[in-house]
């Protein structure tokens, strides 16, 4: 009777998923990629962590200030999810660390007749996002993409990641959170893009 190397068995485990089980997760109209492409308007911005801050303010009792130092201690969180991009890529089982939206909120009293919030980062850029899907357990302010520190261009310092909605909602170089009554569009959905980005709906596009 022949065994099996147990450390055989660990590798084979650890392969890749065969492409049934990756369509599952795929959403439509996407192809996954082992890279991490590169998409931003702009410049990228260089920042300066000894200035940088981060805002909670809106429909809130009391608006909340950090300093870098202050974000960077409050109580990590690692995730492993896939990330799906309106110009069509997807990326699969991706690694993060920040700090859970859900557990920010610990540190602000946000008013009763918020319902969505607006994502404001460097240069003016900003995006829309729904309160009910921030809440989702998977949602951070993350500072770190596969073990280390976010590259410039993808969000160094901080970016919001939403998991659940397509890429351009994880809006990098963000420097904010504004707590609003009712929806209205950011600078990507004032542009064309949908107010909401659900991937499985292929919500890309208002119009």
């Amino acid at each position: 009777m022949k065994f099996e190397n147990p450390l055989d068995k660990v590798r084979r485990l650890k392969q890749v998923q065969p492409k049934w089980q990756q369509d599952e997760r795929v959403p439509p109209g996407q192809f996954v990629t082992d890279k991490f492409p590169v998409l931003h308007y702009g410049p990228v911005p260089k920042a300066n962590l000894a200035k940088w801050d981060f805002r909670l303010f809106g429909l809130v009792e009391s608006p909340v200030h950090f300093t870098w130092e202050e974000f960077r201690a409050l109580p990590a969180t690692q995730i492993m999810r896939d990330i799906h991009c309106v110009t069509r890529w997807s990326k699969l089982d991706t690694t993060w660390e920040g700090v859970k939206f859900t557990d920010l909120l610990k540190y602000v009293k946000v008013r009763p007749e918020a319902t969505h919030v607006m994502a404001h980062c460097e240069y003016g850029f900003t995006t829309n996002v729904g309160l009910d899907v921030l809440m989702d357990d998977d949602v951070l302010l993350a500072w770190n993409y596969d073990g280390k520190p976010l590259e410039p261009d993808h969000g160094y310092p901080l970016r919001l990641l939403v998991p659940k909605r397509y890429f351009w909602k994880s809006a990098k170089w963000i420097r904010g959170l504004e707590f609003m009554a009712g929806d209205r569009p950011g600078f990507w959905e004032q542009n064309g893009y949908h107010m909401e980005g659900d991937y499985w709906k292929e919500e890309r596009f208002g119009w």
